[in-house]
């Protein structure tokens, strides 16, 4: 390849567009690497390093290269004029990975006359520029806010995916249900759940396991209301409870499948259950297992233990409770 455009190419992550490369050499230049095939045409007037092709077999060329290829291939196509969206943008938010072959999708303004393509995916919105405050930059790579990727990616993901995703972003902080909720379009597929699940996270549930409590075992008819996620300070030590019934001084774990059958966690968590213990709270544990294979057992559990209680004096240790966290 001539030497002037190996360098153009390199320097765009192996991805050149037919006008910028123009601006170095001749046309017959670029045409030979064409035909060669050290050059591919992926997209209209895009143009990839050929040794960058899987041997997928595939007459999809964009198909066969990587998700890295793939987005600046397509970004290039856009000239400026799109963000990365949808899961393609989740992708570079770190919240889940893009396999190979996905589609790359595209968000622009209406009006563009951008089309979709085999392995290209673009939306047109109206009142979108391709710039703040629409689009943020992160990895040099322009993206949809959080929000709008959350939700658009929320009906191309199957059920117990999407609901992990979200519940990522807001526990890690890198959104809120607020900011999710001013995002959900009216005609979205799924949005009833969608909104089901935001009103999940603002009454403070903070996992899929506290979600399927939440729903099915811990609230409706005799079920007390329950504080979430309750800060407890004993001693030197700060502790958060998953729920809390605070006239009958219960809190009420729910385990996740990992942690069970781990005796260092084990361990971590009856030093934790003695300390409540200490100032009059008393922990009751379900398992990952049981929450969902037994829900009504655990839930009949569970008021059998706050009558128990229901009558008990307060006990030492409430000037310990602090505000239920954010």
């Amino acid at each position: 390849m001539d030497a002037l455009l190996r360098s153009l190419v390199e320097a765009g992550g192996g991805v050149v567009t037919r006008a910028r490369a123009l601006e170095v050499v001749p046309p017959w230049t670029l045409r030979r690497a064409y035909r060669s095939g050290w050059l591919c045409r992926v997209l209209p007037a895009v143009y990839v390093d050929g040794s960058l092709l899987t041997s997928a077999d595939s007459r999809n060329l964009l198909a066969r290269v990587t998700p890295e290829v793939a987005r600046r291939a397509a970004l290039a196509y856009a000239d400026g004029r799109a963000a990365l969206s949808a899961l393609t943008a989740l992708d570079v938010y770190g919240l889940r990975p893009q396999p190979a072959g996905e589609p790359v999708y595209l968000d622009v303004p209406a009006g563009t006359g951008m089309r979709s393509k085999e392995s290209l995916l673009v939306r047109h919105r109206t009142a979108f520029a391709a710039e703040p405050p629409h689009v943020v930059v992160r990895r040099g790579l322009p993206l949809v806010r959080l929000e709008e990727a959350l939700v658009r990616s929320w009906p191309l993901l199957s059920e117990e995916s999407r609901l992990g995703l979200v519940v990522r972003a807001v526990n890690d902080r890198m959104t809120t249900g607020y900011r999710l909720r001013d995002a959900l379009a009216p005609k979205l597929t799924g949005r009833a759940a969608l909104s089901a699940l935001i009103d999940r996270l603002d009454a403070g549930c903070r996992s899929p396991l506290e979600i399927w409590g939440h729903d099915r075992v811990f609230t409706g008819p005799e079920m007390p209301v329950l504080r979430r996620r309750v800060r407890v300070r004993v001693g030197q030590r700060t502790m958060y409870l998953d729920l809390f019934a605070e006239q009958e001084r219960v809190n009420i774990e729910l385990d996740g499948a990992a942690s069970h059958g781990d005796p260092r966690q084990r361990e971590i968590d009856l030093r934790r259950d003695a300390l409540l213990a200490t100032v009059g709270i008393m922990v009751v544990r379900f398992s990952h297992r049981r929450l969902l294979r037994e829900p009504g057992e655990v839930r009949r559990e569970t008021l059998a233990i706050l009558a128990g209680r229901h009558c008990c004096p307060e006990g030492p240790g409430s000037e310990h409770l602090g505000q239920e966290a954010a």
